[in-house]
């Protein structure tokens, strides 16, 4: 078959800070053919959203075009006006790209931003685009897709705003998606249906597709044939069981080794006996939500009773849905979301509950880190000043003895002294969050709160991310809470493992005990859903029971019942519906919430491992 997308010897140049520009892509040729998907690889910098934004005859600000052809179809699209670029595109060639926040306009509803496209291309009356934006919210697994569409974009999660940059990107029928690292904001039970939808999508349309990642997993999934990139260039390109199982460079089998294997009970590291340590921090009978207040309750509540305690020196791993309450969680504990019912105690001591009301050493000794560093940082700041802040703030270093302590900070999370005198965009997406985490740091905190640190990075950085905190966790006597959607890094990571799913802690304990039966039915399909690094798998698993329950919406039920008895295998008609489920305790401080005894659980089909 002809191919679609033809690059031929692209080359491609970017500005430095300084003004002289530089090869950032080097001679780079590929094809992409109707009903196949070409998977992108390569750590960051690598030049993967770079070479794929070309297809759309596209380059950054600070980046120009220096050589090569890009044939679409046989046109080539760098020699087109700016009008035919823009008929192209959305039209033609689809673009769906990794943040989400920064592709919606929060001053309009999200209805009208997705039939927008169809409205200006003229390939649907308004009627038609409706209809199939509720179709595609359905396929995309959205929550009320009939409805969905006249919330504003800061009304839905992280993940749901994803999977709405996606159906707006296939409103037009486009013959070519570009997916800039689609999934990352998404959970494992999701993304199974999310990429079972982009599948079927390209499958049904005839369309190509190229799949920027650097999840592996992922692309095991999906991808037809895969090129590595590094610094601008191909390293090696084949079908996907090759690439995956036998490559033949070695940064191709360094991105290998970088990937976690499925959480399984046997070889975790983590510590048995981490309940034993007292707990630095503890959230008692939480309640917690958003919107204006009714009968003493927010408007929308998203956490329900929560109790959690943060062992001193550990790391605990909170995993869920989108939605299921994680960020809410760190938010409540940062008091930047009060709660409403209950305590936030730090060594015996109640917070109050708005950060507006904690002192100084309140605020310093619990420190957040958030999920974008490239939103994080004043763009006019220099390292140093960002590092110095909190330094001056917390401990009145000036001068001399704050200079030699930013540069210890900078040490610690394994970067040079003289990056101290960057500024955020001379510094790559990694060396950003190694930075925020100095930040955090700098404070001397008592807890630090991860907020899916390492979700946009790639997994040679995310990796690397994921040591440098257990070398932290090792050095100092901080206590990490880890959020995280990917139950794999959560399990190579952390001491102890809090499940939440519609706001209620399902289970929590030891990371060893989480990960072996008895499971709650839904950490269950937790693990179920990791995907595996084989092609097939997706396939697979969408014919188990797993994933039936998987595709079943999350349903917020409120004040009683068991929020999960909408899709669990295990429900008991006229009481998991009724009733709010008792928790059970066993050894080791691990617990979980369910109508269901022990035996039973332990009798229940298991997961792998």
């Amino acid at each position: 078959m002809s191919a679609l997308l033809r690059i031929e010897d692209l080359r491609m140049e970017g500005r430095r800070p300084t003004g002289e520009w530089m090869p950032i892509v080097r001679g780079v040729s590929l094809e992409a053919r109707r009903g196949e998907v070409l998977a992108l690889i390569g750590e960051s910098g690598a030049g993967k959203s770079t070479i794929a934004l070309s297809s759309l005859a596209y380059a950054r600000p600070g980046c120009r075009f220096t050589g090569g052809e890009v044939l679409f179809d046989g046109t080539p699209v760098l020699d087109l006006s700016l009008e035919q670029k823009r008929e192209m595109r959305g039209r033609r060639v689809a673009y769906i790209a990794q943040s989400a926040a920064a592709a919606f306009n929060v001053a309009h509803t999200l209805a009208a931003q997705i039939t927008e496209g169809p409205a200006v291309h003229g390939t649907m009356p308004q009627a038609e685009a409706d209809t199939q934006m509720v179709d595609l919210a359905g396929r995309m697994r959205l929550p009320e897709p009939e409805r969905i569409g006249r919330k504003y974009p800061h009304q839905v999660s992280g993940g749901q705003l994803q999977r709405l940059l996606a159906v707006m990107a296939m409103s037009c029928g486009p013959d070519l998606l570009v997916f800039d690292e689609p999934t990352t904001a998404i959970d494992v039970t999701t993304q199974v249906e999310v990429l079972a939808a982009f599948k079927d999508v390209i499958r049904e349309s005839g369309a190509a597709a190229l799949y920027v990642t650097h999840d592996l997993a992922v692309v095991a999934q999906m991808a037809d044939r895969i090129i590595v990139l590094y610094g601008g260039e191909i390293m090696e390109q084949g079908e996907t069981d090759q690439i995956l199982h036998e490559p033949r460079h070695d940064y191709t089998r360094q991105l290998m080794a970088a990937v976690r294997p499925p959480p399984r009970a046997s070889g975790s590291g983590a510590d048995l006996e981490s309940s034993a340590q007292p707990p630095v921090l503890s959230l008692q009978g939480i309640d917690a939500g958003y919107g204006g207040v009714k009968g003493g309750r927010p408007g929308v509540q998203i956490l329900f009773d929560v109790d959690v305690d943060i062992p001193r020196g550990q790391a605990v791993g909170v995993i869920g849905e989108s939605g299921c309450g994680k960020s809410t969680m760190a938010r409540v504990i940062s008091g930047l979301t009060p709660s409403f019912e209950g305590e936030v105690r730090l060594d015996g001591k109640t917070l109050p509950p708005d950060v507006k009301h904690r002192d100084k050493k309140d605020l310093q000794r619990v420190q957040l880190v958030l999920q974008m560093p490239d939103v994080s940082f004043n763009p006019k700041k220099l390292v140093a000043q960002a590092l110095g802040r909190p330094l001056e703030f917390y401990l009145g270093m000036t001068g001399a003895e704050r200079d030699r302590r930013v540069g210890e900070l900078l040490n610690m999370v394994e970067l040079p002294a003289d990056y101290a005198g960057r500024f955020p965009h001379e510094l790559s997406g990694g060396e950003k969050q190694r930075v925020n985490l100095a930040r955090a740091l700098a404070a001397e905190p008592d807890v630090i709160l991860c907020d899916e640190v390492t979700s946009a990075l790639d997994t040679v950085v995310g990796a690397a991310i994921i040591k440098l905190l257990e070398s932290l966790q090792e050095r100092l006597d901080t206590a990490f809470v880890f959020i995280s959607h990917d139950l794999s890094t959560v399990a190579s990571f952390a001491n102890r493992i809090v499940v939440l799913y519609a706001g209620r802690v399902a289970e929590q304990g030891p990371t060893p005990s989480i990960l072996s039966p008895p499971h709650h039915p839904y950490t269950r399909l937790l693990l179920s859903s990791v995907p595996e690094m084989r092609t097939g798998w997706l396939e697979d698993h969408r014919a188990t029971r797993e994933a039936e329950q998987a595709m079943a919406d999350v349903v917020n039920i409120g004040l009683t019942g068991c929020p999960f008895h909408t899709r669990c295998p295990l429900m008991i008609p006229g009481t998991c519906d009724v009733r709010n489920p008792p928790v059970h305790r066993l050894d080791r401080d691990h617990r979980i919430a369910c109508h269901r005894g022990i035996e039973e659980l332990q009798e229940a089909p298991g997961v792998r491992g």
